[in-house]
C-alpha cells in the first residue's frame, strides 16, 4: 500500500469534514443572554436588590455570554465576585466610567478570546461622553466587545443595548444608528445584539434594524422568531415585580450572519421568596456558529 497516499487521503477527508462550500465547520453551541436586571435602587421594598442579587448571578452564571442592562456600579461588582468564570465590560453611560447605568457584558472566560470592545451613545453624537439623543429622556448607550471563538476559531461581533423609555423619536433613531453603525464597521462577521428595546417587534425602532427591504445595510433578524424550537415561556419580558404582563415582549436578541439558531426560551426565574428576579424576564438563545 502507498502510506503516503493513504495518509493524503486521510487528510482530505478530515478538510471535507471541517469545510463545507467554504466555510468552517459548525461550532458548539453558544448560550446568549439578554437580562435587564433592574437598578440598585433602595426603595423597591422587597424587590431591593440585596433580595434578588443571588437568584440573578445564579441565572447569568450558567450563560456563555450575557448583556445585562440597568447595571450599576456596586451591582457589576456583585456580578463579578459571583461568576469567577466569567470576565466583564461596562461602563456608566452619565461619564463613559463608573457613573450611571451600564450595558455590561460577560463572557466566559474558557470559550472566548476577546478582541477589541467600546462604547457609544445613542444619540446624533454617537462619540460624545454623556450625550443624550433625539427626545430621549436620558443618555442610552451601546456596548460592544469583538470575539473569537476558541472552539473553531470563528469571530463575531456581541452588542448590548438599552433603548430609551419615553423617547419616541430616540428609539426609532436608536434602531437606524445600530444598523447603520454594524453595516459601516461589521460587515464581514457575524453579530448578536441584545437588550432593552423598549419596544416590540412591530414598532418601528425594531422595523428600523430588521427592514429587509433596506438592502445598503445588513440584514438583522429576530433569534425568536428563527429559533428551530419554538419559545414555550411566558409571551412577555415585562412583569413590574407583580405580573407578567401579556404581550409586552420588549427584550429581544437579534442576530446577522451564518448562525443557527437552535432554541430561545424566555425565563422566568424567582428569588427563594418566590418573588421575580427583576421586573424584566430574562431571555436566552442557543446559537451555533
Amino acid at each position: 500500500m502507498n502510506w503516503k497516499l493513504f495518509s493524503l487521503i486521510i487528510l482530505i477527508m478530515s478538510l471535507v469534514g471541517k469545510f463545507s462550500h467554504g466555510q468552517v465547520a459548525r461550532s458548539e453551541p453558544v448560550t446568549f443572554m439578554s437580562y435587564n436586571i433592574r437598578y440598585l435602587n433602595n426603595s423597591d421594598g422587597l424587590d431591593v436588590w440585596s433580595n434578588r442579587k443571588a437568584t440573578v448571578i445564579e441565572e447569568i452564571d450558567r450563560r456563555d455570554i450575557v448583556g445585562v442592562q440597568e447595571c450599576v456600579g456596586q451591582q457589576l461588582d456583585d456580578i463579578r465576585s459571583g461568576t469567577n468564570n466569567h470576565q466583564w465590560y461596562g461602563v456608566g453611560r452619565d461619564d463613559g466610567q463608573l457613573k450611571g447605568e451600564m450595558t455590561a457584558i460577560g463572557w466566559r472566560k474558557e470559550k472566548f478570546e476577546p478582541l477589541d470592545r467600546g462604547t457609544f451613545w445613542l444619540s446624533e453624537s454617537p462619540s460624545i461622553v454623556g450625550s443624550r439623543g433625539w427626545d430621549a429622556a436620558l443618555p442610552r448607550i451601546a456596548s460592544w466587545m469583538r470575539f473569537r471563538l476558541k472552539d473553531g476559531d470563528h469571530e463575531f461581533l456581541f452588542v448590548n443595548i438599552h433603548f430609551d423609555h419615553r423617547g419616541v423619536e430616540a428609539r426609532a433613531n436608536s434602531g437606524k444608528l445600530l444598523r447603520t453603525w454594524i453595516s459601516e464597521n461589521h460587515q464581514e462577521i457575524p453579530v448578536v445584539l441584545v437588550g432593552d428595546f423598549n419596544a416590540g417587534l412591530e414598532d418601528r425602532p425594531l422595523k428600523n434594524l430588521l427592514d429587509e427591504s433596506t438592502e445598503s445595510t445588513r440584514l438583522l433578524m429576530d433569534a425568536r422568531s428563527k429559533s428551530q424550537v419554538p419559545d414555550t415561556g411566558p409571551q412577555s419580558t415585562w412583569n413590574g415585580f407583580s405580573e407578567v404582563v401579556g404581550e409586552r415582549r420588549i427584550d429581544h436578541i437579534l442576530y446577522a450572519g451564518d448562525l443557527e439558531v437552535l432554541d430561545f426560551k424566555t425565563l422566568d426565574p424567582r428569588t427563594p421568596a418566590g418573588r421575580f428576579a427583576s421586573d424584566h424576564l430574562p431571555i436566552e438563545a442557543r446559537i451555533r456558529f
